[in-house]
């Protein structure tokens, strides 16, 4: 018994520990998980230091595809202009959960960076927004009983039609309306949230921009895109097979312009 016991605390911690150094949630019963968030970037270094020392994540590179690996997500930098922040375009920010937002923003502020509104959320927790260099948009909520310091945890739209493009996301991605906290337009996938707001401002595509697109893992590409195919969906980009970045990629637009950015082996980065 007592060797089943030092056995299973071994295993846990191994567990535990990775964990704590990112990965993509769990696949559905449909073989989808959240997959990433992808920016576009001025400066790779610059951002990779701020990922790692910031979010806790850990840079993985493939080949030509510099990525930082977290727990429930990825973030892709691209090196290339950026046409206007987040907050002018549908993808208006993505949120992470922390263990202690103090102790964050703390950090943040001594590294010589703003803190944005600071507020009790949907959740009623603690949440702040911080800006990325470029542009980008981030939520941060405390969560107390979070047994890492940070997770990836939302996706924000802003649309004046949201409840649409709510619609459109379940019925593309078979999932279920599920509120969050006071917020009654969201849904989940493994790993993430995706909420839904009310714009009354003109909201711009996102290709382009500080959040280029966001991403879902698909355990069989192929067979996705031949259902979403079905459903009228038009790849921006066929399904293609990257072997440098061991990926097989395809591109969809979703009714706002949000570009998404669909994966095969991004699980295993």
């Amino acid at each position: 018994m007592v060797n089943y016991l030092y056995q299973f605390c071994v295993f846990l911690t191994i567990f535990l520990s990775t964990i704590s150094q990112g990965q993509l949630a769990t696949p559905n019963e449909f073989g989808l998980t959240y997959g990433l968030v992808h920016l576009n970037v001025s400066d790779i270094e610059l951002h990779k230091r701020l990922w790692v020392e910031h979010f806790d994540g850990v840079v993985v590179q493939k080949g030509p595809l510099t990525t930082v690996r977290m727990p429930n997500m990825i973030i892709a930098l691209s090196k290339q202009d950026v046409s206007m922040g987040s907050r002018d375009t549908v993808m208006d920010h993505f949120g992470f959960k922390v263990r202690s937002i103090a102790d964050f923003l703390t950090k943040w502020r001594a590294a010589g960076y703003e803190v944005g509104p600071e507020f009790i959320g949907a959740e009623g927790q603690k949440n702040a927004y911080v800006t990325m260099p470029d542009g980008a948009y981030v939520e941060l909520q405390e969560d107390q009983a979070l047994h890492k310091d940070i997770a990836g945890y939302h996706v924000h739209f802003y649309t004046d039609q949201y409840k649409e493009l709510l619609e459109w996301y379940t019925e593309i991605f078979s999932l279920d309306v599920r509120p969050r906290g006071n917020i009654e337009t969201t849904t989940n996938v493994p790993g993430m949230n995706l909420s839904f707001a009310n714009s009354s401002d003109e909201r711009l595509p996102t290709r382009g921009t500080a959040i280029d697109r966001i991403g879902f893992e698909v355990s069989d590409l192929e067979a996705f895109c031949r259902e979403l195919e079905s459903k009228g969906v038009v790849l921006l980009a066929p399904l293609r097979e990257l072997p440098s970045i061991g990926l097989k990629i395809a591109l969809i637009v979703d009714p706002a312009g949000v570009t998404i950015e669909l994966t095969e082996g991004l699980i295993d980065y």
